[in-house]
C-alpha cells in the first residue's frame, strides 16, 4: 500500500460544491455535524481515502473488517447548493501526515470544482455549558464579515492554540491554494460528545450556504446527553472531596 491511495466510488456532476469537513476533534462537534448532514440528505459516497498516516487498525460491521479510511459524500440539496461532505473515524497519527492528508483532501476538492471549504469541529470551555455560542476562523476579510453576519463569534487569542489538525490546516494550505475556507467551531465543554454543540454548528453553516435539515435525531442525542450532564452536576454536588474539574478528568 501506497502512503495514500484515493479510491474512486462515483463521479457525480456536481455545480459549485461547498466542501464540509467533519473529522473527529473535541467533543466530536465537527464529526457529529457531518454525519448528521448525512443522515438527513441524501448523499452518495464518491471517494475515500486510505492512508498509512491513519491508525493501523480496521472496524468491523456485523463480522465484516474495514481499513481504517475517511470518505467523501456528494449531496445535492433541495435548496440547490451541492455539497461535498467529508467524514471519518480517524485523523492523521503524525504531523507530516496532518499536511499531507489534507492536500490531498483539497486535491479531491480541486477535482470537483470546490472553491469554498467549511472545516467544523469544537471548542473547549473546561466546563459545563447551556448556552452554546459558535466561533470562527475564516482566510480573508470578507469571509470574516460573512461570518459575523450570522452570529459568529471572533474573540481575540481564542482558540487558543489555535486550530490543529485538519480544521487548522484546511485554512492555512487551503488559503496557499486559493480556497476560500473558514472554521466552525462549536462551544463545548471537552469531556463529552456534545450534539447541542454540533446542532449550534450546523445551524450556522446553514444559513451561511443556504440549505436546511431536519434536527429531530440531533436533538434526541442532546437529551440523552443532557441526562448524562445531570448525572454529572450529582456527582458534582455529592462529591465529599475534591475540586469538581477533578471528577470530570475521568469523564470520555
Amino acid at each position: 500500500m501506497d502512503e495514500f491511495e484515493i479510491e474512486t466510488l462515483a463521479d457525480p456532476e456536481l455545480t459549485d460544491p461547498v466542501l464540509v469537513e467533519g473529522l473527529p476533534g473535541v467533543g466530536h462537534v465537527g464529526k457529529l455535524a457531518a454525519e448528521h448532514l448525512l443522515e438527513e440528505l441524501d448523499g452518495e459516497e464518491v471517494r475515500r481515502i486510505y492512508s498509512q498516516h491513519f491508525p493501523p487498525q480496521v472496524s468491523i460491521d456485523d463480522g465484516e473488517s474495514e481499513l481504517a479510511s475517511a470518505s467523501f459524500h456528494a449531496v445535492k440539496t433541495e435548496q440547490g447548493q451541492d455539497l461535498l461532505v467529508l467524514t471519518g473515524d480517524h485523523q492523521a497519527q503524525d504531523n507530516q501526515g496532518h499536511y499531507r492528508l489534507t492536500d490531498r483532501i483539497l486535491d479531491v476538492a480541486e477535482d470537483f470544482g470546490v472553491e469554498r471549504v467549511f472545516a467544523l469541529g469544537g471548542v473547549p470551555t473546561g466546563e459545563l455549558i447551556e448556552e452554546y455560542d459558535v466561533l470562527g476562523a475564516a482566510t480573508d476579510e470578507a469571509f470574516v464579515e460573512d461570518l459575523e453576519a450570522a452570529d459568529v463569534e471572533f474573540r481575540e487569542d481564542e482558540p487558543a492554540g489555535g486550530i490543529v489538525g485538519v480544521s487548522g490546516l484546511l485554512l492555512g494550505l487551503g488559503e496557499r491554494r486559493d480556497f476560500q475556507a473558514a472554521c466552525l467551531m462549536g462551544e463545548t465543554s471537552g469531556y463529552l460528545v456534545d450534539p447541542k454543540s454540533a446542532q449550534a454548528v450546523l445551524t450556522v453553516l446553514e444559513e451561511l450556504v443556504g440549505f436546511e435539515v431536519d434536527f429531530g435525531s440531533l436533538e434526541d442525542r442532546a437529551e440523552e446527553m443532557e441526562e448524562v450532564v445531570r448525572k454529572i452536576q450529582e456527582m458534582e454536588g455529592n462529591a465529599a472531596a475534591g475540586p469538581a474539574d477533578e471528577d470530570l478528568r475521568y469523564i470520555g
